[in-house]
């Protein structure tokens, strides 16, 4: 039996398939979660291929993977699927990784693709750095209550997104195993990179854990290893939209009582990690413990919470004001002599 040809070297699938496996899972190790990542990036590049340019994925040609068509692609991105800029810059990203890569094996297309690499990111808003106040985010996660298995099970969740100010993935990756029940309560947190930190949980968080762990429904046929700490329907993991949508309902119902808690300010999960950070720098932590409570793989990352605080800077200025104003001018429209 003869062997299969091997497919033309100019195919792109022949080299999507090599940048995947060889590149992305085997050199950098990458994990899966940024494999998937990378993988939507380019099911969209080829979907647009095939539907704009009638190009279908089979026949795609390196060659045809060329800056006009990758700024139409762009385009289209923002236009039809009203992509924000960041979601059109991290698709950009992806593409010129795979293009690096290709130039490397495929140097005769070195021209082609750094004209591709030479494609300017946009400019995205500053996000915003607001966050809850110590009263407000006591009145949030008190709002679930313990009426019954889903109750605790939200305020349980809440509390441990405030206390140790994981990402919302890292939550929803949480299994029953990643708590340490010693003294003090230790969560074992699976960050980016396939890094791991360890996290100490303060007593009355650890208390509610302890307490949920202790009643919460096991699934009889998973270890602790891979039983979900936060189960959704069935006993699935629970994801980052569906926490996502419990918190948006707990603060609906919070403003819906008091329409004027937290004016103004979006709450996410994510606003949940950025107060415990502004709540620690207020309490003078050290940015360094900081940076390693939230998984920063440098500390410069951690300084932009610090720059955020107008608060903690207008106090700072006031111990340290000296007053050197002169004081207020008479009232001139008074002398009646000018």
């Amino acid at each position: 039996m003869n062997p299969r040809p091997a497919p033309p070297p100019e195919l792109a699938g022949r080299w999507l398939s090599k940048f995947f496996i060889d590149h992305l899972a085997g050199e950098r190790a990458a994990s899966p979660k940024t494999i998937s990542s990378y993988r939507d990036a380019m099911k969209l590049l080829l979907t647009w291929f095939r539907d704009a340019e009638h190009i279908p994925p089979e026949k795609l040609r390196l060659a045809d993977i060329d800056r006009p068509r990758v700024l139409r692609f762009l385009h289209w991105l923002e236009a039809e699927r009203n992509c924000s800029a960041a979601s059109r810059n991290q698709r950009l990203a992806v593409i010129k990784s795979f293009c690096r890569y290709t130039a490397v094996e495929q140097p005769d297309h070195l021209d082609q693709v750094t004209q591709i690499l030479a494609i300017r990111q946009k400019k995205t808003p500053a996000p915003q750095r607001g966050h809850l106040t110590g009263d407000e985010v006591k009145t949030l996660l008190a709002e679930p209550g313990t009426a019954n298995t889903r109750a605790v099970r939200d305020t349980v969740l809440l509390a441990l997104a405030y206390d140790s100010a994981a990402r919302v993935q890292e939550l929803c990756d949480l299994d029953v195993a990643d708590i340490r029940r010693a003294s003090p309560m230790i969560v074992v947190i699976h960050g980016k990179g396939s890094k791991i930190r360890y996290v100490p949980v303060m007593d009355p968080t650890a208390q509610l854990v302890a307490d949920y762990l202790e009643h919460r429904d096991r699934h009889p046929g998973l270890g602790a290893d891979a039983d979900p700490l936060f189960p959704g329907p069935n006993h699935s993991r629970l994801t980052r939209s569906g926490v996502a949508k419990l918190l948006a309902r707990y603060v609906r119902a919070v403003r819906t009582r008091d329409p004027g808690w937290a004016p103004g300010l979006p709450v996410t999960p994510h606003t949940l990690r950025r107060t415990r950070t502004m709540h620690l720098i207020d309490a003078g932590v050290n940015l360094i413990y900081i940076r390693d409570l939230l998984g920063h793989a440098n500390v410069s990352t951690t300084e932009i919470y610090a720059r955020a605080d107008a608060e903690a800077k207008r106090k700072a200025i006031e111990n340290a004001y000296e007053p050197l104003t002169p004081d207020a001018l008479p009232d001139w429209t008074l002398d009646s002599s000018l």
